[in-house]
């Protein structure tokens, strides 16, 4: 996602906003289970390997449901964002979005960029793609949306030639966020992760503790870490709210341009 560049000073808000999701209940129960039916501390699988069960699909300018031009699929066990049926991009931004809200969690999994960025894909969308957090429901964007509002862990892929590029930096469609206590409306701002090269398999892992706290790390090692996510005043969203911040949303995973493969994608309730 492209960057605007702005940063303001903001007081720390001091209450939690809920916003439409699903209540989990208790339920020991295999990883193949519904995320929302549990709130154990084991960790369950979010994608069976097999099938898209359990994920919901939007693309810009398509319904939801649609799956345009086989975008997203699986493969050899891997949840796959492939271009093979493309001749070009044409701003066909695409998200699959698992169908349960969660608050407090730690979210796993790996990914890796392969081959070419389909033709008329941006040049920051190259080996670009992300993990959106306290999303929208899908059911809730507009027919030409670009970017659900979210929170996104933004994973890229190291440049052919090496030069220095960061992953999990964190974009904010239609949110901010603080850090070290200042109120941050940049939309993208970098981490200290290290991109790696294509083919490269990287764990991400995303600790959400509801409206308070989010924590990135890569490859183990915590790379990025900030508070009070909450909706952009200007928003639709936030119009007549006099609490912004967001406590709660889904999950989804992007297709931007770039082929990407994600595997073992995990989560455990907090």
């Amino acid at each position: 996602m492209k960057s605007k560049k702005i940063i303001v000073a903001g007081t720390a808000l001091a209450s939690v906003f809920m916003f439409a999701g699903c209540n989990s209940q208790n339920n020991n129960t295999s990883n193949e289970t519904q995320a929302n039916q549990t709130q154990t501390s084991e960790w369950i699988s979010l994608f069976n390997g097999k099938d898209l069960t359990g994920w919901k699909i939007k693309f810009k300018g398509h319904p939801l449901g649609e799956n345009y031009l086989d975008t997203f699929g699986v493969k050899d066990g891997k949840l796959t964002v492939s271009y093979d049926n493309y001749s070009q991009f044409d701003n066909k931004f695409g998200h699959i979005f698992y169908d349960h809200a969660f608050s407090n969690y730690i979210i796993k999994l790996e990914y890796r960029f392969i081959g070419e960025q389909v033709y008329g894909g941006a040049a920051w969308a190259f080996r670009n793609n992300g993990i959106m957090l306290h999303s929208q429901a899908p059911e809730t964007m507009a027919l030409e949306q670009d970017f659900p509002r979210s929170i996104e862990v933004q994973l890229l892929g190291a440049y052919d030639d090496q030069k220095p590029r960061t992953t999990a930096n964190i974009c904010t469609p239609s949110t901010n966020v603080v850090i070290n206590k200042k109120l941050v409306t940049d939309h993208c701002i970098n981490s200290t992760g290290k991109a790696l090269p294509l083919n490269e398999w990287v764990q991400a892992e995303i600790e959400v503790h509801g409206s308070e706290k989010i924590i990135h790390r890569i490859n183990g090692e915590v790379v990025f870490e900030y508070e009070q996510p909450q909706f952009e005043p200007n928003s639709s969203e936030a119009k007549g709210l006099d609490n912004l911040l967001i406590n709660k949303g889904y999950i989804s995973l992007q297709a931007e341009s770039h082929p990407t493969e994600f595997r073992n994608i995990m989560l455990k309730q907090l």
